[in-house]
């Protein structure tokens, strides 16, 4: 059991040295290396969050300016819609009463042809109402009447008889 705690003070000397030593050349070559590429890290992480949270920020920011946009859409549609329908209930009412208006114009020119036929029809029933009275005083007097007397007598019947 000796050999199991025989200490060497030499050895023992020279481990601690080469330990030391060894922790001088690490925290001159190796530690500041090693601590600026942990800092150099810590940086980047830090960054990657923030731009990530930046990012997160400025898509809900962009997310409520996407609703509002919606939003304003929505109404101009609607409001397009009702200025629509107004825009067709005045284009019909105008339909209608232009409509109305030429119906108006036709019945007013067909009332106006019928006036003018009718008179027209007056006029020649008066004529031949005239002829017809002409001839049967012809006859009645037995005496034939030259044209000039003939136009001349139709022409006195004529505006002796009543206008309707």
């Amino acid at each position: 059991m000796d050999l199991l705690f025989d200490l060497n003070p030499g050895l023992i000397i020279w481990t601690i040295i080469s330990f030391l030593v060894l922790m001088g050349v690490l925290a001159k070559f190796a530690w500041k290396p090693i601590l600026k590429m942990l800092g150099d890290r810590e940086d980047q992480i830090r960054s990657a969050l923030e731009e990530a949270n930046r990012t997160r920020l400025e898509t809900a920011e962009m997310i409520k300016q996407n609703e509002k946009n919606l939003a304003r859409a929505e109404e101009e549609y609607q409001k397009m819609i009702r200025e629509g329908r107004i825009m067709a209930e005045k284009l019909k009412e105008e339909i209608v009463a232009k409509a109305k208006q030429q119906a108006q114009l036709e019945l007013q020119q067909a009332s106006e042809e019928i006036q003018r036929s009718l008179d027209t029809a007056k006029q020649q029933l008066r004529k031949e109402v005239a002829d017809i009275a002409i001839q049967a005083t012809e006859k009645i007097l037995e005496e034939s009447l030259d044209e000039k007397k003939r136009q001349k007598l139709t022409d006195s019947i004529i505006h002796q008889l009543p206008k309707n």
